[in-house]
């Protein structure tokens, strides 16, 4: 059943870009318009270290351990998550949309799932489980509509 109704808002998302778009057409063919984009700048975590990860002591004679550096890039694809959830939970609150439809790799919408506000969770009408931000609008849409119609 495809749950792509006109006024339904789409959340394409990748761990670094998000295009919030509305369908302003029906279900069987839809047409999305861009709402709102969000980018963040999330360099390799190589560029984002200061320093080399450190060692320490072992118990042993003359053995030392290397220790875990932190993961910046992980922590910013994190953090954007939840940022975008913020977005859609003060959207949700303004009564901006209904219904939304979240359309992002299984990473990303496992960490959405965990972050979303149960007023935005209770408007998710459908998800699909791919990378489409490279994708011009129009196969967007091709896409989203044969995934939706499978599901």
């Amino acid at each position: 059943m495809n749950e792509l109704h006109n006024g339904t808002w789409v959340l394409v998302a990748d761990s670094e870009k998000a295009l919030f778009l509305e369908n302003v057409a029906d279900a069987q063919n839809p047409h999305l318009v861009v709402i709102r984009e969000e980018e963040q700048e999330n360099p390799s975590d190589r560029s984002q270290s200061a320093n080399r990860p450190g060692r320490m002591q072992d118990t042993g004679v003359q053995q030392r351990s290397a220790l875990d550096d932190t993961d910046w890039h992980e922590l910013a694809k994190e953090r954007f998550a939840a940022e975008l959830s913020e977005i859609l939970y003060k959207k949700a609150h303004r009564g901006e949309f209904d219904r939304i439809i979240i359309a992002c790799p299984p990473q990303l919408l496992g960490e959405l799932r965990r972050d979303l506000h149960k007023e935005v969770s209770s408007r998710v009408v459908g998800e699909v489980h791919k990378l489409l931000t490279n994708h011009p609008l129009d196969k967007m849409e091709a896409i989203l509509k044969e995934e939706l119609e499978a599901a």
